[in-house]
């Protein structure tokens, strides 16, 4: 219903009940009314509204400009800039709130403000510090993530619980926090539904019940660039950042002007009106209209930029007839149909941080410890001492740095994208290929000349013959894996591919690789929700799935148990039916490797188990299941045992280890005419030194141990 009908309507409904108040005072029964007076009376005054809404629209108004969040003109300072002082709060999980919270310090300096000061939530207190903060100069900008379930991160869980409970407890007023001057800026992940910045969302609802004035509203920064409407996190920042600045620069005039001759009436509603202050209300019931005040937000700057040139032109004035126009033409808004990068300017920084070379937009290489350790000649890992792989000629990859789970334990602390499908601008294989390769060697030649590298190792390592698929994120999501490990076999190169088990079909569709792993983290439904946190919400039936599908597969299948005290280190018969299920040829079973203190995850070394109770842990398993498995390898330096199934024993002898050549062959007979091939036809004898009891428990012989200097004991501590 337009402006217009709910005029008449109103107008219809206001003359009929005159004529039936003033029928009913001159004593008239409900039989005897009559309405035709009051239905002329309608009609007549439908008439003289409709000349007054012709009359209305052919008026122009005026629309500031503030109000079409023009961002390009916003003057690189502030007038007036000495009067606001800002106080900036983070509450962070993985570090990108205080990221984000630093850069906006710094670009309230690049504007002039320079009082300004950046706090940790767990170093401020709300109930002491707060009310202080209630002065006419004085913005609270808050910077938060969501955690897991929409919980707050840890170091933001007092300050969310004071400002939650304090808006519904009756102790305080509901004014308590008039004159409080604040901005929400939310970091979370749209693919986590109803729980996509929840902390920011309630931090800002709570604050505005308290009467608290927003200076620019809430904006939920979206790390996941499918949906982020400015392609990054990075974007909605920079875009919240610009609608900050000009919501400031509109407030400063305003107080500039605020005793320029008007009456103290007019300016306090003008005042109002510019901080745009709402109705305090419980808002509930409304939030999913916030959601859409905030993708309007976020939609207007590129739609009001094409009308820029029309604005211009006529001052910020504008035809009723445009505004409808600009305001359909934001409803209509198509969603770019260019597919975005996955690697945003800010996780290509963290990555390249962390050693990553960087491959294309999806990609990445990366050199593994033991690659190091067997150019000095010092071991390989543990799948040098259980499958026979050469550690320094191994290069780890993948062809996809993004995740479906957000493990506990994950060693990367949670700095690749997430996500449950592939709409990300896609790399061609041969080009992830033949960049992985040429960066895996520049990375080997670097070694060269280092103290304790062999010439040897390094012309061997200059000819990679082993590729683990294993380095980050899920490989088996880029669309075009079966490429890619084509590619890796056409080079006579070995795959070992890792999957998180949430993926079934792409385990169906996967071509025969050398081996596949799925990652078995948990033995129950609550236990794999608590320590993968799974994106999926059928995680659980996918979990089950994907064991089901690997059983399907005929070449080398591996289970890999990463165990975590206190954890997933009960339910042995769950662990023995998940085993049942997936049929897997090998069972990897070992601790989980400690990667120093991180907000992203609560884990300590006291999550770290001992060896003996890896070994025992182990026992149970083989117990379990009835013996079908035998203890075969051990690497003890990774705190790691084999279980192999006990078709791996041949005339009392193991043979875990695999023959390269003979897969190789095999594979390219498979391409060629489809001959299928299974795990037993490509196996090789295990080495004495490597079997479960042997004297080297996994370390080769023919490698020289290196001992650490004995560092100052501290045991007694």
């Amino acid at each position: 219903m337009d402006t217009s009908e709910k005029l008449l309507t109103a107008a219809s409904s206001v003359g009929l009940l005159m004529e039936l108040k003033s029928q009913l005072r001159n004593g008239s029964g409900l039989k005897d009314l009559k309405l035709w007076p009051g239905i002329k009376l309608t009609f007549f005054s439908s008439v003289i509204l409709c000349m007054f809404v012709k009359w209305l629209k052919k008026r122009k108004i005026t629309i500031p400009r503030e109000d079409l969040i023009l961002m390009e003109n916003v003057s690189s300072e502030l007038t007036d800039k000495s009067q606001f002082s800002i106080k900036i709060l983070y509450g962070s999980v993985t570090g990108k709130s205080k990221y984000f919270a630093e850069e906006f310090s710094k670009a309230c300096a690049s504007k002039g403000l320079n009082e300004t000061s950046v706090v940790n939530m767990k170093d401020y207190d709300p109930e002491d510090n707060l009310f202080n903060e209630i002065k006419p100069n004085n913005i609270v900008v808050i910077f938060v993530s969501t955690y897991t379930d929409g919980t707050p991160p840890e170091s933001a869980k007092w300050f969310y619980k004071f400002i939650t409970e304090m808006s519904n407890d009756f102790r305080y007023e509901k004014g308590s926090l008039k004159g409080l001057k604040y901005s929400v800026c939310g970091l979370g992940n749209s693919l986590y539904d109803e729980n996509f910045n929840k902390i920011a969302k309630d931090l800002d609802k709570s604050l505005n019940l308290c009467q608290a004035e927003r200076v620019a509203p809430l904006y939920c920064c979206d790390e996941n660039t499918i949906k982020s409407k400015h392609s990054s996190l990075e974007g909605d920042y920079e875009f919240w950042k610009n609608n900050f600045f000009e919501k400031l620069q509109h407030l400063n005039e305003v107080k500039s002007s605020s005793c320029c001759g008007a009456t103290e009436t007019c300016c306090k509603q003008e005042k109002k009106e510019s901080v745009g202050e709402e109705k305090f209300e419980d808002t509930t019931e409304d939030e999913e209209n916030e959601d859409e005040d905030d993708e309007y937000l976020s939609e207007v700057d590129d739609d009001l930029n094409n009308n820029e040139e029309k604005v211009k032109k006529s001052n910020g004035v504008l035809d009723l007839e445009d505004l409808g126009t600009v305001i359909k033409k934001i409803k209509t808004k198509k969603p770019n149909s260019e597919p975005k990068e996955m690697i945003t300017p800010l996780l290509r920084k963290s990555l390249e941080k962390q050693g990553y070379k960087l491959i294309g937009t999806h990609s990445g290489v990366k050199l593994c410890r033991w690659t190091k350790s067997m150019l000095r000649g010092r071991g390989g890992c543990y799948k040098h001492t259980f499958y026979g792989i050469e550690s320094h000629r191994c290069m780890e990859t993948t062809p996809s740095l993004a995740c479906a789970n957000k493990c506990v334990f994950c060693w990367r602390h949670h700095t690749n994208p997430v996500g449950t499908e592939w709409k990300w601008k896609m790399d061609d294989p041969h080009l992830i290929f033949e960049n992985a390769l040429k960066n895996q060697y520049t990375m080997i030649n670097e070694f060269k000349g280092v103290p304790g590298v062999k010439k040897e190792k390094i012309e061997e390592a200059l000819n990679v013959k082993h590729c683990a698929l294993s380095l980050v994120g899920e490989p088996i999501m880029y669309p075009e894996i079966n490429t890619f490990i084509d590619l890796l076999h056409s080079k006579k190169i070995s795959s070992f591919l890792v999957t998180n088990a949430q993926f079934p079909d792409a385990i169906r569709n996967l071509k025969p690789v050398t081996q596949l792993y799925v990652s078995v983290d948990a033995p129950t439904k609550e236990s794999l929700k608590r320590i993968d946190r799974p994106l999926f919400k059928d995680y659980w039936q996918r979990y089950l799935d994907s064991l089901t599908a690997l059983n399907e597969k005929r070449q080398r299948t591996v289970y890999r148990l990463t165990l975590v005290k206190g954890w997933n280190t009960d339910d042995v018969q769950q662990y023995a039916k998940l085993i049942s299920l997936g049929k897997p040829d090998f069972i990897e079973i070992k601790g989980v490797t400690y990667c120093g203190e991180s907000s992203a995850s609560s884990l300590t070394m006291q999550n770290v188990p001992w060896y003996d109770e890896i070994l025992n842990f182990v026992k149970q398993i083989q117990e379990e299941l009835s013996n079908e498995y035998e203890i075969t390898c051990e690497h003890q330096h990774s705190m790691c045992l084999l279980l192999a199934h006990k078709k791996f024993k041949i005339n009392n002898e193991w043979y875990t280890f695999i023959d390269y050549d003979k897969f190789q062959e095999l594979v390219e007979e498979y391409d060629k005419n489809g001959t299928q091939f299974t795990s037993l036809d490509y196996i090789a004898k295990t080495p004495s030194w490597a079997l479960f009891g042997s004297k080297e428990a996994g370390f080769d012989p023919n490698e020289e141990r290196h001992m650490r200097k004995k560092k100052k004991d501290i045991t007694g501590c």
